[in-house]
């Protein structure tokens, strides 16, 4: 409704602000109490009242009504932001970006600042940007963060197509501070228990030890325990991962869902949404661009933007015992058979005992054997580590021989039925010769299912 030479529309403030001016100015109050009354300072009051008094109660509306805002961004820079977002998404580049990363990147290669917010605005009314209404279906209570940095560090691994099909399937292993949100990830080709020994190989060295590890139960850190009879089922069974924690001094914590360990799932969405545009950016298609990517681009980005301060000011990261072999705590181990020629079997290799590291007692001994992140086999025997060498293997006699020509397999229908037939009349006639076991010999029931030479089952 336009306002009109017989009506002023004012808001709410406006109208408050012009009541209590009227109590001053009839003495009703004093200029304190109205400065009070309406939340600003006696000095701020005495000029509203020389203004109201000078132009009228339209003195008290802003000045800016019905103008547009000196701040308003002009419409050259609105139509250029929208058409070079309607132009990246037709491309591909920015047709799964949203209105947060767009603004970080305008302003990052085209100079062009703008809030979050406008652009939103902008692209809804371009149509390029569809409102979403937020549900919340159940809502988890968070758990309050720990109060020093280094107390918890939450572990897990995401399987996404970080690479979106340009390169191999890759893994991302990621810690997360649980006090500050700090960040320690690298990409891997497989899930495995070497991988992620690394990942904490990686860890230590950065930081130290911290007071608790929090995961989920997948088989790396939880085991089925073996059945109690096993000669090598101990009281507590720990997997590599958890027996290494162990010897380190590490507390394991198992999330019985994913949202107790809600902080890393987020911040799995938040890399499933920014690291993989940009690896798209800089097209990446292998492991090394990716960790490269993620070491000097994405984890800087990470630490730097979204971690915050502890409650407890202090470092809870432990240093490592003195005398601890990292290598060897952080490897696979296995319990193996010494047998009388002081070699054992690891993985489809054969495995020897050095000549000068041989003892009494050693033959037929139960030991642990250790695979190393490195490669390098290790023995523990008694109170004693040895190293393995790896036995060259030779060739069995028998695979030097010429193998006899098999019939090609390219037969006849009518040799093949032919085949079948035989097949089953060997059969019958085992089960003829079964039957008649207990009036005959064995040797006798044998001699009776022979075919003759030359002919195939």
């Amino acid at each position: 409704m336009a306002e009109t030479e017989e009506g002023l529309w004012m808001t709410t403030k406006e109208r408050d602000r012009l009541k209590v001016l009227h109590e001053v100015q009839k003495r009703h109050i004093s200029q304190k109490q109205a400065a009070l009354e309406l939340g600003i300072s006696v000095r701020w009051l005495r000029k509203l009242l020389v203004r109201w008094r000078a132009q009228g109660d339209g003195a008290l509306r802003h000045g800016l009504r019905g103008r547009a805002s000196n701040h308003k961004t002009g419409e050259g820079v609105k139509r250029r932001v929208v058409e070079l977002f309607r132009a990246k998404k037709q491309a591909k580049l920015w047709h799964d970006y949203g209105p947060t990363l767009a603004t970080e990147e305008l302003a990052q290669d085209y100079g062009i600042v703008i809030s979050r917010e406008s652009l939103r605005q902008w692209l809804i009314e371009a149509r390029l940007w569809r409102v979403r209404r937020v549900c919340v279906e159940r809502a988890h209570v968070w758990r309050p963060r720990r109060a020093r940095y280094g107390e918890l560090v939450q572990w897990d691994t995401s399987e996404h197509d970080w690479l979106e099909g340009r390169g191999e399937k890759l893994y991302l292993i990621s810690m997360i501070d649980d006090a500050t949100s700090r960040l320690s990830a690298r990409f891997v080709r497989h899930d495995s228990t070497a991988e992620n020994l690394r990942q904490l190989r990686q860890y230590l060295e950065q930081h130290g030890r911290p007071v608790s590890v929090y995961t989920d139960k997948a088989s790396l850190f939880q085991s089925a325990p073996r059945a109690i009879h096993h000669r090598d089922a101990p009281a507590q069974q720990p997997t590599q991962i958890g027996r290494a924690l162990k010897e380190l001094n590490i507390e394991w914590i198992a999330a019985h869902s994913p949202q107790a360990k809600g902080r890393i799932e987020r911040s799995f969405q938040t890399a499933q949404d920014r690291l993989v545009k940009g690896l798209r950016r800089v097209g990446a298609q292998d492991l090394e661009r990716a960790n490269v990517y993620l070491e000097h681009v994405f984890l800087p980005f990470w630490n730097e933007r979204f971690i915050c301060a502890p409650q407890m000011a202090g470092d809870a990261h432990r240093a490592l015992p003195r005398g601890t072999n990292l290598d060897s705590v952080l490897s696979i181990r296995e319990s193996r058979t010494l047998s009388a020629d002081y070699t054992l079997r690891w993985r489809g290799a054969i495995y020897r005992v050095p000549r000068e590291q041989i003892a009494p007692g050693m033959r037929r001994a139960r030991v642990q054997v250790e695979w190393r992140l490195d490669g390098s086999r290790w023995m523990h025997w008694r109170n004693r580590m040895l190293a393995l060498e790896r036995c060259e293997s030779h060739p069995r006699i028998g695979e030097q021989r010429a193998l006899p020509q098999r019939i090609s397999a390219n037969r006849s229908t009518e040799e093949k039925a032919r085949a079948q037939q035989r097949r089953r009349n060997g059969r019958r006639l085992w089960r003829q010769s079964y039957e008649r076991l207990r009036d005959r010999p064995l040797w006798q029931a044998m001699q009776d299912s022979i075919l003759p030479t030359g002919e195939l089952r």
